[in-house]
């Protein structure tokens, strides 16, 4: 008979033997009667602690230096230095500093203190082992075995031995403790990385001995058979086990964690709480508690209340260990990117395989305690080796050990969710920064589902110009997204494309739009990317949890499991074929709604031309249409989603159905309770275990499209040359190598891409572009070189040459070019890039503050006055692309960041253009002629040869098709260019002489004055309010709103009763078995009431689930036409206050969630918290004492619920508000990209990347873990009530002793358990519907904004008017807001119809308010008589629809010109022809000109692809085809080519018809000198109105004044005559 224990007598004796003692065979001092020592299990833990010491030595010597001098020279490795270790003080100061700074080294003094406390513990086992020693002398305390010799004792068997059996076994366990508690002096008094290492063995020691008492002499207590093996210890066994239990297992788990630098040379000043947590607060979050009760005493928690963000999820720390496996240019194998984020993340991935695989088999305690318990009370307790209380406490532990175990792997999942999101967005930003920029105008229709957003070649744009806005991020609807219309959406049609697994053309190929691409990658593909994290769950986790439910159910059933599962696999491709048609449809119904949303992000770029063509209804009328074509297929997927949802539900109860009814019917086997509910319980979790599935499936496609098209981005993506492998050298040559100050090129030829067939050019979507130098271009340098030439020649082409953005072609071995950067180049481009920033900071452009080289700049740019015109001066926001600068503003800030710079080289690209003669010729003069300029190389691209001309030093002069035509004076430049004479000539007979301003000092920000611009968006605060909820409920009931929201509520209510009511039939039936054999129990009948049963909640699901979706889609109907007509309706004040993306997010993202999660979770809400209360009701029923423990459960978690959501709420819009500056920051900078090349800025960029990306990363991770903060507690709370409940009807009905009761406490347990699982979800889906619910106010508030009067019956015109063009006023004063400063002062005047007349004045005189208070745009007083009716009292849309006014640089639609002359289909093409001609465009193309322009000619977003003065020509015809008799034309302020600024007023004079009254706001007086009237204007007053020929005979006055200033005089008075 052996030693109770665990055996070891199979073990080899080198085990055991030992140098002491002399060992014959196998009779020794170790050896007692034919037993061994060694096959005690009480030898575990002297063997844990030998262990523990041999891997300490084994350490030791491993960290010594010439053993780790021997592994690198064996290895060829470098040495790896030891972690610096903090300095601990020998401090003069006294013992208790010195012991307090050592305390913190160690961790903190909470640390150090928890492990003196273990230290006296582990001292008390010390004791009370050296205490059970001396007692095992007692002739009473135990024996060796029991039976005849029971009475024998240890001294009796010492023989020649000295110890007893029990005492070497007492002395082995004393050893162990005492090495523990060497141990744990070690930890409190070593260097911290000794310490920590004794700590370590320490922990893992004392715990491997509970294990070994609790298996020993816990375990048995659980059993009915078994006892205590050391029971005769008594009262020091249970003192030895408490205070081991205390130090083994309770200590460790509640000790802080050591903050850990993850940069030990950089760590945090504030470690997260997180990081410092015990694995008690840790698994139970309550790290977070301080946050929560904060959180719940203040109105709107601020972000800096959040926790610190971890340094190990710090942007820079995550590039760090990203990159290298990453990016594409790090030198990586070309694997997939997912490859790459596996080896990132393997470490993690890795723990949460195990996590799930762990939680799977959890999992089935639930189930296997139901069984045991109800089997339990089914036969009595016959044969039973459990007590019944351990079953119970199963109910309990399964649940918490499970929710313990997934909240840990969603924390993983998030962090690594949230890690992610920074990874790939400075991943696509920094490669971003490496690709070449391109035209890319798709030759497809424009309303397609890809985005329509242009990236013109920088010969007419140097940047392409993307808005930011809002985004979606997974389960976040957050502002900041890219304003393309795929923003928020599944991925695009060409996704689909893939999935089918057609071939996806690569990125960058023709017809694609590289920009919208981009966008989209940091949008809608990274929540794509994210969304399919999960793909463990369906990898690991699916398979296990089928397998033991198969096993499971098999064990209970018997074959007839198998069947069941059988029907399972056979009805498969039911839901698979809805599946396949769901997604079908939802690819149908994302193109309709990409169509929608690029026609509103179209409209709301242009808003202030909808709004001024008075287009507000038809472009309403227009989106709505788009809306109900979308909504058509929003319908189609609803209730296939609903028929999906009942299939996927009904498939696992049908496979209980069979199942069940072979058991009873065919196996004629008895339907216990134990095994219906048990097997209820199984089957739930394979129905759960098949939405998942079904529901992941479509998401891990998406996930795998957007991260293919990530991966495409990173690895076929055009590169610049300098980043591209593939790409030649292309240095200087070796003969100009000597002198690399060089700027020039020789003998090559330059295209916009590398591959030929893709190069693209504006104006001309077909034709290639090639820039070729055949000689040799040198700039001189320290001088002005000018590059002139006519427009489409190339100028901006050559700029982009040497700045790199071009492929360069080398055309012979000679051939090189070259732009020095060592001295800096700074660029200023055609069309100005300007961040959101105030325009100190656009000029400084992260140079450091010299104000006194700040004011020069400021006064050589011409900025001085216009900062006058600003309250906050340099202070002010320029708004979003800059909305709050004119065009000439733009233009000079953009100069004056190149100025102030302190680069060598300066490129200016036509930086005069938007400059009216005045400005250009300061500019020229003070700036270009400045001390600032003076001895830097200048390369300025200009059409203002006549202007720039004398101060050029040399001049190159381009021709066309990109072929240099003269190089060196501009005499030579002339001679060889006729087009160039001739322009030249017209130049400077518009040259008058410039006024010189009076320019003070760069003014003083007043006080109080911001400067900020952007309306800051409000923050929410609190719960949702209720006017926005009854936006949604309201829409949702129409004109039956009562009678709709009792049909849905009663009919779900019904559904839930009849659930229930299927749960307790089963046990019905299971009871029959009780009382009856199974032969007498009629199985069919039973299974066909359930039947009934089923098929009455079915249907009557089917109808709530029906009526509620008609409902969601009438207020998403009702809700989107509110929006749009609001926005379309609001003022221009409340638009420029307004950033565009904020109202495209609304009418997107926000609308987005109205149609998905906003419905989706308020069905939810109904059904669950119906679910609950009919459950509650089902327990209350059985067990009417637990009303007050289910309402205390219900009311301790909705109380926890709401102190979350308090929480939740605030750091979801903190989280939001933070997401946008990421995605605004990367949009300004795709924008401007290359500036920032040019600049070499790429680092600063990078930079505030980061930072934008921690500081979205702070609340987004305090988000998610807030999350996890209540999951845990609901799930204790409703384990707590399902267990409790359970022992209530165990213990406390006597059930125990009533066998017929098991299926009654089974049907309890099933509503219980349902009840309190469904407590998390109810709280979460109300939290989801708070924070979806904030979209509805977000809407809300765009629907309460300020309105323009709405039109009234009484405000239609006649249908004849108007029939003149004539236009009299009558005092006319206006200012821009109600309260704001008048800027016209009651102006009289009167013309007549048909008269063309000029408006004159300085800036600020009041030119565009006049335009804009004949509109009625802003408020105005007095009377404006448009063909003899008063406009106060005509509907806006009337007055604005017969007025065009045509903008400096007109706004076009991306779309086809037909669709931009005629949006709304109501002319033919004959018409649009006849203005075209009459507009004069084809005077300026030939009919065999490749790239004409044409009624189907795509024109990109906002005519990028169009020149100046081919907008302005269309915008004509627009004009033209409307028929206005009153036409305002804003001149273009930007340099057009004489040609085609010659056509323009040609048909200004002469394609009109005589009716038609024209208004010019001039900025040359050549252009209206010859007209009927000239108004000047200054300060909002007329000063002189007339006939010019008249106001020229005023003396002193302001038009003889300007005239007589001017350079042509002499023409102007024979114009005027």
């Amino acid at each position: 008979m052996r030693i109770p224990g665990l055996s070891f007598g199979d073990l080899p004796p080198s085990l055991y033997q030992s140098s002491q003692v002399v060992v014959q065979g196998y009779s020794s001092i170790f050896v007692f009667e034919e037993h061994f020592i060694w096959e005690d299990s009480l030898i575990l833990p002297p063997l844990f602690a030998t262990i523990s010491l041999l891997v300490i030595i084994v350490h030791y010597i491993s960290t010594r230096k010439f053993i780790k001098k021997a592994w690198a020279h064996f290895t060829k490795s470098p040495i790896e230095e030891e972690p610096s270790e903090p300095n601990v003080a020998t401090d003069p100061n006294g013992f208790f500093a010195e012991l307090s700074h050592h305390a913190k080294s160690l961790g903190g003094v909470d640390i150090f203190i928890y492990r003196v406390l273990r230290l006296l513990s582990v001292f008390t086992l010390v004791s009370l082992s050296a205490v059970t020693f001396v007692l095992d002398e007692a002739p009473s305390l135990r024996t060796i075995h029991k039976g005849k010799n029971q009475d024998k004792k240890h001294k009796h068997h010492r023989g020649g031995n000295t110890l007893t059996y029990w005492e070497w076994l007492d002395l082995a366990l004393s050893v162990t403790y005492v090495y523990a508690a060497f141990l744990s002096i070690i930890a409190i008094s070593a260097r911290p990385r000794i310490a920590n290492l004794a700590n370590t063995h320490l922990v893992w020691v004392l715990f491997g001995t509970w294990l070994l008492f609790a298996y020993r002499d816990l375990y048995p207590l659980a059993t009915f058979t078994l006892s205590p093996i050391d029971i005769e210890e008594g009262w020091l066994l249970w003192s030895k086990v408490g205070v081991l239990t205390f130090v083994a297992t309770i200590l460790p788990i509640v000790v802080p964690s050591q903050y850990i630098p993850f940069d030990p040379k950089n760590p945090a000043s504030e470690p997260n709480p997180e990081q410092t947590a015990s694995w008690l607060s840790f698994s139970l979050f309550t790290f977070l508690d301080p946050l929560i009760i904060k959180a719940s005493r203040v109105p709107h928690l601020p972000l800096e209340e959040c926790p610190p963000l971890a340094d190990y999820d710090w942007a820079p720390h995550l590039i760090q260990k990203s990159f290298p496996h990453l990016d594409p240019l790090s030198g990586i194998v070309k694997k997939h990117a997912f490859w790459g984020f596996m080896k990132v993340f393997r470490k993690e991935y890795i723990t949460l395989a195990f996590l799930m695989a762990f939680r799977t088999f959890v999992g089935f305690m639930n189930p296997v305690a139901v069984n045991r318990l109800l089997t339990y009370l089914g036969t009595g307790g016959k044969d039973a080796l459990f007590h019944p209380w351990v079953w119970i406490a199963l109910l309990f532990i399964g649940p918490f050990l499970s929710s313990v175990i997934f909240q840990w792997y969603i924390f993983i999942t998030t962090r690594l969710l949230t890690q992610a999101q920074g990874m790939i967005t400075q991943l696509v930003f920094e490669h971003a920064l490496r690709i070449r920029m391109k035209s890319e105008s798709s030759e497809s229709s424009p309303c397609t589902s890809q985005p329509s957003t242009s990236a013109p070649t920088p010969d007419t744009a140097s940047v392409a110009e993307s808005s930011s806005g809002h985004s979606p991020d997974g389960t976040e609807n957050t502002e900041g997204t890219f304003t393309t219309p795929a923003s928020g959406a599944t991925p695009p049609e060409a996704d689909k494309a893939s999935i089918k697994g057609e071939e996806k053309k690569p990125t960058g190929e023709k017809g694609g739009n590289l920009v919208g691409k981009i966008n989209n990658l940091v949008s809608t593909d990274l929540n794509n990317i994210i969304d399919g994290r999960d793909f463990l769950m369906i990898a690991v986790a699916c398979p296990i949890q089928i397998i033991l439910c198969i096993v499971f159910l098999y064990t209970i059933l018997g074959w007839s499991a198998i069947v069941g599962m059988v029907t399972m696999v056979a009805l498969f491709p039911v839901p698979g074929y809805f599946a396949a048609k769901l997604q079908t449809i939802q690819n149908e119904k994302m193109k309709m709604t990409d169509s929608r949303v690029q026609v509103v992000t179209e409209i709301m770029n242009v808003i202030r031309m909808v709004k001024l063509f008075g287009w507000e209804k038809k472009m309403d009328e227009k989106i709505a249409q788009k809306r109900e074509e979308e909504l058509y297929y929003q319908k189609k997927r609803l209730f296939l989603e609903i028929l999906n949802g009942m299939v996927n539900f009904l498939i696992p109860i049908i496979t209980m159905i069979v199942s069940f009814a072979c058991y009873t019917v065919v196996m004629k086997k008895q339907l216990t309770a134990a095994k219906v509910f048990s097997a209820m319980s199984v089957f739930d979790m394979l129905r759960d275990q098949m939405w998942m599935v079904f529901g992941s499936i479509p998401m891990m496609i998406q996930a795998k499209v957007s991260l293919d098209r990530l991966n495409d981005f990173l690895r076929k993506t055009e590169l610049l040359d300098e980043f591209d492998p593939n790409s030649k050298d292309t240095t200087i040559a070796d003969n100009v190598k000597a002198n690399t100050d060089l700027v020039g090129i020789r003998n090559a030829s330059f295209t916009w891409t590398n591959k030929s067939n893709e190069t693209i050019t504006p104006g001309s979507s077909r034709r290639n572009f090639t820039l070729r130098i055949n000689d040799e271009v040198i700039f001189r340098k320290g001088k002005i070189n000018l590059i002139v030439g006519p427009t489409g020649c190339g100028k901006t082409s050559l700029l982009m040459a040497l700045l790199g953005e071009l492929h360069y072609v080398a055309a012979g071995p000679d051939s090189w070019y070259n732009l020095p950067r060592a001295g800096g180049v700074a660029y200023a481009a055609q069309e100005s890039w300007v961040q959101n920033e105030t325009i100190r900071n656009n000029i400084l452009f992260g140079s450091p503050y010299d104000e006194q080289r700040y004011k020069k700049v400021i006064y050589q740019c011409g900025l001085s006055r216009d900062l006058t015109l600003f309250d906050a001066g340099d202070k002010t926001e320029v708004g979003e692309k800059g909305l709050t600068l004119s065009g000439g503003q733009k233009a000079r800030v953009t100069l004056a960041r190149a100025i102030y710079s302190q680069a060598q080289i300066l490129i200016l690209d036509d930086v005069l253009a938007a400059l009216d003669v005045h400005t250009a010729r300061w500019v020229v003069d003070k700036c270009l002629q400045g001390d600032l300029v003076h001895g830097r190389t200048v390369l300025l691209v200009t059409h203002n040869v006549a202007m720039t001309s004398p101060i050029a030093d040399f001049v190159v002069s381009l021709g066309s098709e990109g072929r240099i035509l003269s190089q060196g004076t501009m005499s030579k430049a002339l001679a060889t260019s006729k087009a160039l004479t001739k322009e030249l000539k017209v130049e400077e007979s518009e040259l008058r002489k410039a006024e010189e301003a009076v320019d003070g000092e760069v003014p003083i920000v007043p006080e109080g004055k911001s400067g900020k611009l952007m309306v800051a968006e409000e923050v929410a605060e609190g719960h949702v309010s209720w006017s926005a909820l009854k936006l949604f409920f309201i829409g949702m009931g129409g004109s039956y709103s009562l009678f709709f929201w009792f049909t849905v509520i009663v009919s779900l209510g019904l559904t839930e009763v009849s659930l229930a009511v299927q749960t307790w039939y089963l046990g019905v039936w299971s009871a029959q078995y009780d009382n009856h054999d199974a032969s007498e129990v009629s199985s069919i009948r039973y299974l066909l009431v359930y039947c009934i049963l089923l098929t009455g909640a079915s249907i009557l699901y089917a109808m709530a689930t029906s009526i509620f979706t008609f409902g969601s889609l009438r207020a998403s109907r009702a809700i989107h036409r509110k929006l749009i007509s609001s926005v379309l309706s609001t003022t221009l004040r409340w638009l420029d206050s307004t950033p565009t993306a904020r109202v495209i997010a609304r009418c997107t993202q926000d609308m987005q969630a109205v149609d998905g999660p906003i419905s989706r979770n308020l069905s939810a809400l109904l059904e669950i918290s119906l679910s609950m209360l009919i459950k509650f009701g089902a327990v209350i029923v059985f067990s009417p004492i637990f009303t007050l423990p289910g309402i205390a459960a219900f009311l301790v978690g909705g109380w926890a619920g709401q102190m979350y959501i308090k929480a939740q709420l605030s750091v979801k819009r903190e989280m939001s508000n933070a997401r946008s500056p990421v995605l605004s920051h990367f949009g300004a900078a795709i924008a401007g990209i290359v500036s920032i090349r040019a600049y070499s800025a790429q680092d600063m960029f990078k930079k505030g990347s980061l930072d934008y990306i921690d500081k979205f990363s702070q609340p987004a991770r305090t988000f998610y873990n807030l999350n996890r903060w209540i999951s845990i507690r609901i799930d204790i709370i409703g384990a707590l009530f399902s267990s409790g409940l359970a022992a209530y009807l165990v213990y406390g009905t006597g059930a125990i002793h009533r066998p017929g009761y098991a299926a009654a406490i089974g049907f309890s347990l099933n509503m219980a358990v349902g009840f309190s699982s469904m407590i998390l979800w109810w709280v979460r889906i109300l939290n989801e519907f708070e924070v979806s619910g904030n979209s509805l106010e977000r809407i809300q508030d765009y629907v309460d904004i300020e309105q323009e009067p709405k039109a009234t019956p009484d405000g239609v015109p006649p249908a004849y008017w108007p029939v003149s063009g004539e236009v009299l006023v009558e005092n006319l004063s206006a200012k821009y807001s109600p309260g704001g400063p008048e800027v016209l002062h009651n102006l009289n005047f009167r013309i007549a119809s048909g008269e063309r007349v000029g408006v004159v004045g300085r800036t600020g005189s009041g030119k565009s308010s006049l335009t804009l208070a004949l509109l009625r745009c802003i408020f105005t007083e007095g009377i404006v008589y448009f063909d003899g009716m008063d406009t106060n009292k005509i509907n806006l849309e009337a007055l604005r629809t017969n007025i065009t006014i045509i903008p400096q640089v007109p706004e076009l639609l991306s779309d086809t010109l037909r669709g931009n002359l005629d949006p709304f289909d109501q002319y033919d093409d004959a018409t649009l022809n006849d203005a075209l001609r009459a507009a004069g465009l084809f005077s300026v193309q030939s009919e065999d000109d490749e790239g004409r322009i044409t009624l189907e000619t795509a024109i990109s977003s906002g005519g990028g692809n169009l020149s100046i003065g081919q907008r302005q020509i269309l915008a004509l015809a627009r004009a033209i085809v409307r028929r206005s008799k009153l036409l305002i034309l804003d001149e273009a302020t930007s340099a057009i080519d004489y040609e085609t600024d010659t056509v323009i007023q040609s048909s200004l004079r002469h394609g009109l018809g005589p009716d038609v009254t024209l208004l010019t706001i001039a900025h040359r007086l050549q252009t209206i000198m010859d007209a009927d009237k000239i108004m000047v204007l200054d300060a909002g007053k007329i000063v002189e109105f007339g006939k010019p020929s008249e106001l020229l005979k005023i003396e002193a006055g302001k038009l003889k004044s300007l005239v007589d200033e001017s350079g042509d005089k002499d023409a102007l008075y024979g114009m005027a005559k």
